[in-house]
């Protein structure tokens, strides 16, 4: 069974909608750990229906090295991202992961990707899932 870690912070928003688009997908067929910046952002993951949670920096830097895919905004390798939640150990843990990375382009961050266009956070989960883990599904 692959496990797929959704890292996401503050509100927990984009984790949650992605972890509600895994599961219309996958159904129980994968594993989701649901990691946050902060509790908040994993309470909202886990009503999303991640199988596992937890908060912090320790919990994403020991998690990310057994994970099959990690998936969450660009913010999760930029430290001091997301209005500081993200410690450079938690960027350094995520950067150096040996799992594969689906990095959204959403960050608050004066940071631009050139040659990307605003696309709604709804198309890019469904690229996630159609594109990066539809050899998941076959």
């Amino acid at each position: 069974m692959k496990r797929i870690c959704i890292i996401d912070g503050q509100g927990g928003g984009i984790g949650s909608a992605t972890i509600k688009k895994l599961r219309d997908v996958f159904e129980e067929s994968i594993e989701i750990v649901a990691l946050g910046t902060n509790a908040i952002a994993t309470s909202q993951m886990l009503k999303a229906r991640a199988n596992r949670g937890a908060s912090g920096e320790n919990a994403i830097v020991q998690t990310v090295k057994n994970v099959d895919v990690i998936i969450g905004p660009i913010s999760i390798i930029i430290a001091h991202a997301m209005m500081g939640e993200v410690t450079p150990k938690m960027a350094e843990a995520v950067a150096k992961s040996p799992a594969k990375k689906i990095l959204l382009p959403l960050s608050q961050e004066n940071i631009e990707i050139a040659g990307l266009g605003e696309t709604p956070l709804p198309h890019l989960i469904e690229a996630i899932v159609e594109k990066n883990l539809k050899i998941i599904k076959e």
